[in-house]
């Protein structure tokens, strides 16, 4: 009998590369998100699986927020062995401007669904994705024994709703799991991230906004590699463990853009504009995923520069359906 999955956010960037990649592992997948689903060039699991999307994926429209019930029902149904959650706001600039939104889903909503999901014998383990920003800015490599500090409302939200979770895990023994990755890119994200927005700016000739100059360090995870780790965890880790997943490759935003305009062979000067920073952004954080390697054997494939090529690729071969995207993040409560 084929195992089963839940994907929660299931129309997100990394949610739709993890539905991909469970039904390329064989998984009968449930897809829930709050909108309807995008269009083709932002599904990777309509690329190449039209053919026997029908019989492994099923996709229902709920809100976290306004139907926790109803997603609470539509899981009891399909009785997957694993609920992974990607549901979450999660731009890091905007929480200042409606803090409550981000803690109302990130918080309250989170905590109405867990409450309804404890109850479920059948569910083997569930995949809470957080983020490392819940560290705040931090030196040197984090490991995931590392203490929270979150430094804007987003922050604040995530590392709520981790702390909420260890306590039905010490209370009920709910059966989480934590992951947090680096920054995740590649092909199908939304274009306001920066990877996609410098490509396309760069195929506009628009100029590309650099926040405080580009000095904040990162490091980049091509998406394929994080469903990779993601569906790992899911089948292997224990239930209260905390997973980083991460490259150890770490750049500047700034010698990011450099590289990408190197490889579209545009000059950088005339392709940037230094903006200011935005409030609260962590100047670094480099998480240790020593763990995650040596506990679950995974290992990231996908060197940068390829996958920035893939990404390369798949906005040109869509540039006309993404032109009329919109290029900026659009605010739903």
């Amino acid at each position: 009998m084929n195992e089963k999955i839940t994907v929660i956010g299931s129309n997100s960037f990394s949610g739709s590369h993890f539905v991909s990649h469970c039904l390329s592992e064989g998984l009968q997948v449930l897809g829930i998100s709050r909108s309807s689903e995008p269009i083709d060039a932002f599904l990777p699991y309509k690329w190449k699986k039209a053919g026997r999307l029908g019989q492994q994926f099923k996709f229902e429209r709920f809100d976290i927020n306004r139907d926790p019930g109803a997603i609470a029902d539509a899981i009891k149904e399909f009785r997957p062995d694993y609920v992974v959650n990607f549901a979450a706001q999660s731009m890091v600039a905007q929480s200042w401007r409606h803090p409550e939104h981000w803690y109302q889903t990130n918080v309250i909503g989170n905590v109405k669904l867990h409450d309804r999901l404890r109850h479920f014998d059948f569910l083997k383990k569930y995949v809470h994705v957080s983020t490392p920003e819940v560290y705040g800015n931090c030196s040197g490599k984090i490991t995931e024994s590392a203490q929270f500090n979150p430094s804007t409302p987003y922050a604040v939200s995530r590392a709520a709703c981790d702390l909420h979770l260890i306590t039905f895990l010490r209370q009920y023994n709910f059966p989480v799991v934590f992951t947090r990755a680096a920054n995740v890119y590649g092909p199908g994200q939304q274009l306001y991230r920066i990877i996609p927005r410098t490509i396309l700016y760069i195929m506009l000739k628009r100029k590309i906004p650099l926040h405080g100059g580009g000095n904040s360090v990162r490091s980049f995870i091509h998406i394929k590699d994080v469903a990779d780790a993601t569906l790992k965890i899911a089948r292997k880790a224990a239930p209260g463990g905390s997973f980083h997943i991460s490259t150890d490759t770490h750049l500047s935003i700034r010698q990011l853009v450099e590289m990408i305009c190197g490889m579209m062979k545009v000059d950088f000067k005339d392709a940037v504009e230094i903006v200011d920073e935005r409030p609260g952004k962590d100047a670094a954080y480099i998480l240790d995923s020593a763990k995650l390697r040596e506990e679950l054997g995974w290992g990231d494939n996908i060197g940068l520069k390829d996958g920035i090529q893939e990404t390369i690729d798949w906005v040109s071969c869509n540039l006309d359906a993404l032109k009329s995207q919109p290029l900026e993040y659009i605010h739903k409560e």
